[in-house]
């Protein structure tokens, strides 16, 4: 079996040390730029066109709902009126029998 030697070898010891950086000179300060109380919105002719044009679209899109479900409306009363008139048809001849 090996036998360990007496021989050991000690760590070196390490000291930190502080870096030291040269002063720099502040840099003067600006004060900030002032916050509008109100974002600013330009309207250029481009974008007015284009908001014309969107509500156009959506008033004329809105009016043919609106348009289809008055004549879903109207349709379903014209059946039910024809119905009404079928059965009271029907009604009065079974009576005179």
């Amino acid at each position: 079996m090996p036998q360990p030697t007496d021989t050991a070898t000690l760590p070196a010891v390490v000291e930190p040390t502080a870096v030291e950086q040269p002063p720099t000179a502040a840099a003067p300060a600006t004060a900030p730029a002032p916050v509008p109380s109100r974002p600013v919105v330009q309207l250029t002719p481009g974008t007015a066109l284009a908001l014309v044009g969107g509500g156009t679209a959506l008033v004329l899109v809105v009016g043919t709902v609106l348009v289809s479900l008055l004549l879903a409306v109207a349709v379903t009363a014209a059946s039910v009126a024809v119905c009404a008139l079928v059965v009271r048809s029907l009604a009065s001849a079974q009576h005179r029998r």
